[in-house]
Order: C-alpha cells, then sequence, then structure tokens
C-alpha cells in the first residue's frame, strides 16, 4: 500500500519526487485541500501528502472522529501501513495537536516518526486550554470561524453548504473541548513554531511554549497576520518550511 492509495493521505502533485514527504495535518473544520497551495510552493522536491480526516469531502459519509487522541491513533496506525520514505509533519491549528500527538504516539511504540515537527498557529498543549476550545452552539461556531476569517463569509451565508459543514465543524470542536494533554516524555524531534503576529487566539508566548515539549533545539517564528497568516505569506511559508526540513532553497 502507498500514501496515493491510502483514504486518508491526498497529494495534489504528481510530479513531486522528493525524498521527502511532509505530512500535513488541516485545521478544525478543515480539509485535505487546505494544503493545496502549500503542496504546489514545495513541489518538485518536497511530497505533500496531506491527511484527510473523516467526514469532509470525499469521506463526508463517514462519521467525524471527536477525539483529538483517537485521530492521532487512526493517522499513526496508517503511516505504518505502507512503506514510508522519510517525513515529517506539519500541523497548523488543531492540526498542530493532532500532528504532536501522532508524533508522540509513533514514539512511544518506537516506530518510525517524523524527522521535524512544524507545529503553526497553536499554542503548547501543556498551557492552559483556551476559551474558545469550548464553544457551545451553532451561533458560536459560526461566530468564531467569522472572527478567524477562516471561511470564505459567502459559504458561511449560504444555508445548504452550511448544513454540509456544521457537523464536522461540531465534531472538530468537541475534540478540541475535551482534548487534555497528558504529562510524558519530550519528543526527540527538531520543533519549529509559526504563528501570525496578531492571531486573535494564540500569542507568540503561547507558541513558544512548544519548544519545552522537545530536547532538540527548535525556533519560532513570526508571519505578519492573523490565525490563517499562511494564505497571504505563501511563499514565505513554504521558504521557512524548506529551511525547517533542511531542504535547499528554491532560487
Amino acid at each position: 500500500m502507498s500514501a496515493t492509495q491510502s483514504r486518508w493521505f491526498r497529494r495534489f502533485d504528481s510530479t513531486a519526487e522528493g525524498e521527502l514527504t511532509l505530512i500535513c495535518f488541516p485545521h478544525a473544520g478543515g480539509a485535505a485541500s487546505a494544503y493545496l497551495g502549500l503542496s504546489r510552493a514545495l513541489a518538485p522536491d518536497i511530497d505533500v501528502a496531506a491527511v484527510q480526516y473523516p467526514g469532509r469531502q470525499d469521506r463526508r459519509t463517514e462519521p467525524a472522529l471527536t477525539s483529538l487522541p483517537h485521530l492521532a491513533r487512526a493517522v499513526a496506525e496508517e503511516l505504518t501501513r505502507f512503506p514510508q520514505r522519510p517525513y515529517a509533519f506539519f500541523g497548523h491549528s488543531m492540526g498542530a495537536v493532532v500532528a504532536y500527538e501522532t508524533a508522540r504516539i509513533l514514539a512511544e511504540f518506537d516506530l518510525p516518526t517524523a524527522q521535524s515537527l512544524v507545529l503553526s498557529g497553536r499554542g503548547a498543549p501543556s498551557r492552559t486550554p483556551r476559551a474558545t476550545d469550548r464553544l457551545s452552539g451553532d451561533a458560536a461556531l459560526i461566530g468564531e470561524i467569522r472572527r478567524l476569517n477562516g471561511t470564505n463569509g459567502r459559504v458561511l451565508d449560504d444555508p445548504e453548504v452550511l448544513e454540509m459543514v456544521l457537523p464536522t465543524l461540531r465534531a472538530d470542536y468537541g475534540a478540541l473541548g475535551s482534548y487534555r494533554w497528558l504529562p510524558g516524555p519530550p519528543l526527540d524531534i527538531p520543533l519549529t513554531v509559526m504563528v501570525g503576529s496578531s492571531d486573535p487566539i494564540v500569542t507568540v508566548e503561547d507558541a513558544a511554549g512548544w519548544l519545552a515539549h522537545s530536547t532538540r533545539p527548535g525556533e519560532v517564528l513570526t508571519f505578519d497576520g492573523g490565525h490563517f497568516y499562511l494564505d497571504a505569506h505563501l511563499a514565505s511559508v513554504a521558504a521557512a518550511v524548506r529551511s525547517a526540513l533542511g531542504q535547499p532553497a528554491v532560487v
């Protein structure tokens, strides 16, 4: 089995021939397609495989998982099912937690794990949980998504589309609200942490807390913008990812 045959991973560039695969974990309510732009920016020397969580896009008929540890375990199990060349993890917002927990599970069972971990738009899990992770009611969910500018406003204004995306949002925010970090050994993986300078829910200090979760040196990178700074700084983010993965810059 290969990543291209797995229901858990989506690839957007068949020309990618690099020796390293970047496994990307989407944000709450997000799908694998959130990483289409990054995949194209990193091709062809870095192969991007974006995780497709259940309950969205081509997996919309499957029930969404409502536990981040269970979601991480499912991804970890899938990664062991096929021969895998060296890989790294990139996770944004909720995806940062899922990527981190996936790496912890692989390390716990002494399985091949990510060579590098890039964590974006999320504070360290050992810090106090965010109040916005415990939203209750559809109106609160919609208001939070509008505040973060994570979904086109016209989508949220379309009743039919909204009906399709709300179950996923409910599941993901429910998973965030119930998630509690369990202390354990730090990872032996280099961490690169990224955050928007005006992110309304993640401070630079919160993001820097991730560095205590690894025995390796790490760095915190700040980009202009809010929670979804990636959209406006794709080229800069891609360059930072290349550097974090030890890949040569594109000239």
